[in-house]
């Protein structure tokens, strides 16, 4: 090869890898690898050879001009996913999260100072530039390599229609559209993040179009007297994994139904009032946020696109109407261990995460720590602090989430101290790996974890009788099927705390005492917000019931 052909092919090579490298960015962190550079992009023969094929001219610019700028916006969408993923573990939804994107500027901005902030956003814009001029540099090398060869840029159109046709398949194929008969010699990956996120924003649209006729015509959200009748703290508590199978399914059912009972005879003793039912979930096995925000916002969340649009969507939640009836509003969330910006537009005072929980044991893997340090700190934090104003609070616990390996037990409350005291028992026992070989302990260790999330709470209550709050304990989700041997969306619901206000639940179809009943009715989770809305206020709100 002589030195002439070789400059003569450096630039198209060079062209060649700067497109390269930008169809295999990653999205996610754990693809950050040298592995994704192994990976055939089935996009860049169908970008090279449609290059040749339209070849110079006003056209191809143009041409040119759409395919840098869909490359551009797609390493952009890349980008927000890794950042995502990252700090929320989720995607990036090019709908509803462009109302995050301030919140998150501000977090970086306290996380780092102001300047140093600006000079980070001014440098990701700079990079973009940069990186536009490159894309646009590589396009215009493959435009320019036919010259006036017709035949040359006919059969490049025509293997760019069949390449093309190739990464379809592939892209119907990676979302779950049809079986090929034998995998494709690369991944269309690049344009498939575009075709999930228009997709995405599709949906996101829909919905955020519903959610906000919703909340326009929200006839609590401008009630009168809202709330008025409780008089104390209010903690709705959101018990991880807890299903129905711990009423229904025996070998959960004969142990938990023994720790509800005994809680309810101890609590009677005690005063208290009791009264329990069923919800429908809108998630099963994991995503608890889908609940906790069913739950406070009256809608149907069941998807991360709804989710989206409910948080774009200026819905009044429950933790608003509580904040403007004169409660403290808060979130206690243990196992919020990254920066959660959404939590802006929730409706929460005060975020009370992981880190601002004072705990320095050691965590029981991937559970943070234990649900009665939780409970601890929520009075040391919020319900002891030097406030007049009542609590209102959503609590989730985290002790029954999986692996479910270690499982604390209670302690004395006055023993908790910063948590050190639970040390012994997060090092006891098999670690996961070795549990999670046999469905079997899967299951025993899950039943154990319930069983602690249960006494846990019970005893809080308990510890409490003297000056109840309002207790509203649910489940956010059974487990995964295979775990929880039942595939129902349906959750456990108790109302626990003084007489005169467990009574005004008694319209939510609820029975006595801690065990639902066998002919319960199973409740739509997303009605709870206006059932306590209408329970526990004694103005007529505007459409609406007293």
């Amino acid at each position: 090869m002589t030195r002439g052909t070789v400059r003569s092919a450096l630039p198209p090579a060079l062209a060649a890898l700067v497109l390269y490298l930008l169809l295999v960015q990653p999205n996610h962190p754990a693809a950050f690898t040298w592995g994704a550079l192994a990976v055939f992009p089935l996009e860049l023969p169908v970008i090279l050879l449609g290059l040749v094929a339209l070849g110079a001219g006003t056209w191809a610019t143009a041409a040119r001009a759409a395919l840098v700028a869909a490359l551009l916006l797609i390493a952009v969408l890349k980008t927000a996913d890794f950042a995502m993923f990252t700090s929320l573990s989720r995607g990036f939804n090019p709908v509803a999260d462009l109302a995050l994107v301030a919140a998150g500027f501000r977090l970086l901005t306290g996380a780092i100072g102001p300047l140093p902030a600006v000079l980070s956003v001014a440098g990701a814009l700079v990079a973009l530039a940069l990186v536009a001029a490159a894309a646009w540099w590589a396009t215009g090398v493959w435009a320019r390599l036919p010259g006036p060869d017709r035949h040359l840029r006919r059969g490049a159109a025509a293997g760019a229609i069949l390449v093309a046709g190739l990464a379809t398949a592939e892209i119907g194929q990676a979302m779950g559209r049809w079986s090929l008969p034998l995998d494709p010699p690369g991944a269309a990956f690049t344009a498939r993040v575009g075709v999930e996120r228009l997709q995405s924003a599709r949906a996101t649209l829909a919905d955020l179009r519903t959610f906000r006729q919703a909340a326009a015509e929200d006839p609590l959200a401008e009630g009168d007297g809202l709330l008025d009748l409780i008089d104390r703290d209010v903690l709705i508590v959101f018990v991880e994994s807890y299903g129905r199978t711990s009423l229904d399914t025996p070998f959960f059912a004969q142990l938990h139904r023994t720790t509800l009972a005994r809680g309810e005879d101890r609590l009677s003793g005690l005063g208290l009032s009791m009264a329990s039912g069923l919800l429908g979930s809108p998630t099963q096995g994991g995503q608890s946020w889908l609940a906790h925000a069913t739950f406070a916002n009256g809608l149907w969340i069941d998807g991360q696109n709804r989710y989206g649009a409910a948080l774009a969507s200026g819905r009044q939640t429950l933790f608003h109407l509580a904040g403007r009836a004169g409660f403290h509003t808060a979130a206690v969330m243990p196992q919020i261990t990254l920066d959660w910006p959404e939590s802006e537009v929730m409706g929460f005072e005060t975020i009370l995460a992981a880190r601002d929980l004072g705990y320095r044991g050691r965590p029981f893997n991937w559970v943070t720590m234990p649900d009665q340090f939780t409970l601890a700190a929520l009075d040391r934090r919020l319900r002891d602090a030097p406030d007049d104003r009542p609590i209102f609070a959503q609590v989730a616990t985290g002790s029954s989430h999986a692996p479910w390996v270690p499982v604390p037990d209670l302690v004395a409350w006055d023993e908790i101290g910063d948590g050190r005291v639970f040390d012994a028992m997060a090092e006891a026992g098999d670690p996961p790996d070795v549990v999670w070989r046999d469905r079997g302990r899967v299951r025993a260790q899950y039943r154990l974890a319930v069983d602690y999330a249960l006494r846990t709470v019970l005893d809080y209550a308990a510890r409490h009788a003297d000056d109840p709050p309002l207790m509203i304990v649910l489940g956010d989700h059974q487990a995964a099927g295979f775990v929880a041997l039942d595939e129902r969306p349906h959750v456990p619901i108790h109302v626990i705390g003084p007489a005169h206000l467990v009574t005004r639940a008694a319209t939510w179809g609820l029975a006595p005492g801690l065990i639902p009943a066998p002919d319960a009715k199973v409740v739509p989770m997303d009605r709870m917000r206006d059932l306590i809305l209408r329970s526990y206020s004694s103005g007529r709100a505007p459409g609406g019931e007293s």
